[in-house]
C-alpha cells in the first residue's frame, strides 16, 4: 500500500441544534471552551455552507484530538456532532475523512464541490 502523505493540520466539530436543545448546545460550548484549548465559532441559527441543521463550529489542533472527543463521546448531551480533519481538502474532509457522533446527517457536499471549482 502507498503511504498516505496529507498532512492535518487541525480539526473541526460542528455541534448541530435546534431551538429545543439549543440551551444543551450553550452547556456544550462553554465546557468545551472551558476544559480545552478549542477556538469557538459563531452561532448559525439556521443551516449555513453544507450543514443541514443549526450549528456552531469548535475549532481544535491535532494534539488535542484525544482529549476533545472523548469528552464530546461522554458529553454530547444527545447532540449529533460531526468531526472532521483539515487538509484543505474541504469535500473530502466532509465527506470521506469524517466521524459522527449522534446521528450521521445528510450535508449538502455538492456546496463544497461547487466553492472548489469556482
Amino acid at each position: 500500500m502507498e503511504e498516505n502523505t496529507i498532512e492535518i493540520t487541525g480539526f473541526h466539530a460542528h455541534v448541530y441544534f435546534d431551538i429545543t436543545t439549543r440551551d444543551v448546545a450553550a452547556y456544550v460550548r462553554e465546557e468545551l471552551g472551558a476544559r480545552f484549548d478549542v477556538k469557538l465559532g459563531r452561532w448559525f441559527d439556521k443551516p449555513i455552507g453544507p450543514h443541514p441543521k443549526a450549528m456552531y463550529q469548535v475549532a481544535f489542533l491535532p494534539n488535542q484530538f484525544d482529549k476533545v472527543v472523548p469528552w464530546l463521546m461522554l458529553n454530547r448531551q444527545g447532540l449529533d456532532i460531526l468531526v472532521h480533519p483539515e487538509t484543505g481538502d474541504d469535500v473530502a474532509d466532509h465527506a470521506d475523512r469524517s466521524l459522527w457522533l449522534g446521528t450521521k446527517l445528510d450535508l449538502n457536499i455538492e456546496f463544497l464541490r461547487h466553492i472548489k471549482t469556482t
